[in-house]
């Protein structure tokens, strides 16, 4: 319960800077797009030439390199794709929070101008997530468990690498162990978040839900006109959700960097539901 009242709180801050640029959660529909965009391209030749196998014992190395060496080209787009559109936010979040008034296009100017920075973070991080996948791919249960821990650790060492990258110009390797050194500064070792915004949206993800169930139940038995909008309104419900859930994450993680770097509390946030956001195991 601690946990879902820091991020209510959380929320209703971040909130509040998107109420003052809400044209930023336009940045997360691109970035969906673009991503929906790669994912066919990936997919589409994929499934054509008959590779949509996942490594086993029975393909040869060569087959095994190939799907991999395609699999990391995917995480890294992807990637690229997402961090980009992040720093846009980060960008407007942060100049917003300090009193400027920025646009959505000077967020996609800074983010611009930092593209070396991206596409070296993007590249890392399509590294770290490969090297995840195949320790999960070569043991079901133990690689799974082994990947989900050092991914939650890989989450919370890296939760400020992309604000040091747009406003401190850093590099990948520098940037992480900058995010890592705030981060142990501030809150001390052995991290963990005492925030769960996907908690929250799960909550409020319920009346989609209900939307397409009685959707169903009336195209199954009664009108499929109105089933069909009710599912149609439930599908638009999650997508309106989800660019909301990521762009209040991501001016979270902005007005974090504020604090973790120079103490600062952004306008809207307060010392004690920042300093509470991430607790020592």
């Amino acid at each position: 319960m601690g946990r879902l009242s820091y991020t209510w709180g959380l929320m209703g801050a971040s909130w509040g800077v998107l109420k003052q640029n809400k044209g930023l959660i336009a940045l997360p529909l691109i970035s969906g797009l673009c991503c929906l965009l790669v994912m066919v391209s990936f997919a589409i030749p994929i499934f054509l030439s008959g590779g949509a196998v996942l490594p086993n014992d029975q393909q040869t190395v060569a087959q095994q390199v190939l799907f991999y060496a395609t699999l990391f080209l995917f995480y890294f787009v992807n990637y690229f794709i997402i961090v980009f559109f992040n720093s846009a936010v980060i960008s407007c979040a942060i100049l917003r929070m300090q009193g400027g008034n920025p646009t959505v296009s000077d967020g996609l100017r800074m983010a611009a101008a930092r593209l070396p920075f991206i596409a070296g973070w993007a590249f890392l991080s399509a590294t770290v997530g490969l090297i995840l996948r195949i320790i999960e791919d070569k043991s079901e249960w133990v690689g799974r468990i082994v990947a989900g821990l050092l991914g939650m650790a890989w989450a919370i060492v890296s939760f400020l690498v992309v604000p040091v990258l747009i406003v401190e110009k850093k590099g990948p390797f520098e940037a992480l162990k900058e995010s890592t050194a705030m981060l142990k500064k501030t809150w001390g070792e052995q991290l963990v978040s005492n925030f769960g915004f996907g908690l929250i949206f799960l909550v409020l993800g319920i009346p989609g839900i209900v939307l397409i169930v009685v959707g169903g139940i009336f195209t199954a038995s009664a009108s499929a006109v109105l089933g069909g909008v009710l599912i149609a309104l439930g599908i638009i419900y999650f997508i309106a959700l989800g660019l909301v859930q990521s762009t209040l994450q991501t001016i979270f993680q902005a007005a974090l960097y504020l604090y973790a770097r120079s103490q600062e509390v952004p306008e809207g946030f307060d010392q004690q539901m920042l300093s509470g956001a991430i607790a020592r195991k």
